[in-house]
């Protein structure tokens, strides 16, 4: 585990700076987290598959080209990026 050392004159005001910033951005990351399984759901409707097996499907050449399907395999690795970085974040901690 890394850890951080910030220093200033004022740490509580620092604290609550980062603490407000850390949460601002986890807040966009879950908002963003929400839209793209809302995007990858359509596709999933559309085409009748889970992302799992199209994505399966799709690495062993068993389905045509599509603009959709690069679409799908771009959402499906901005998904799981954004899942990392909510991890991330929801793992950072002050230590007193």
């Amino acid at each position: 585990m890394a850890e951080l050392t910030i220093k200033s004159k004022d740490p509580e005001a620092l604290r609550r700076i980062i603490e407000s910033a850390l949460s601002e951005k986890l807040q966009s990351v879950k908002t963003g987290i929400k839209k793209t399984e809302e995007r990858i759901l359509t596709f999933e409707t559309k085409y009748q598959l889970s992302t799992e097996e199209f994505i399966k499907q799709f690495n062993n050449n068993e389905l045509p080209h599509n603009f959709d399907f690069d679409e799908w395999i771009g959402e499906s690795k901005i998904l799981e990026h954004l899942k990392q970085t909510k991890k991330s974040i929801e793992e950072i901690y002050f230590v007193d």
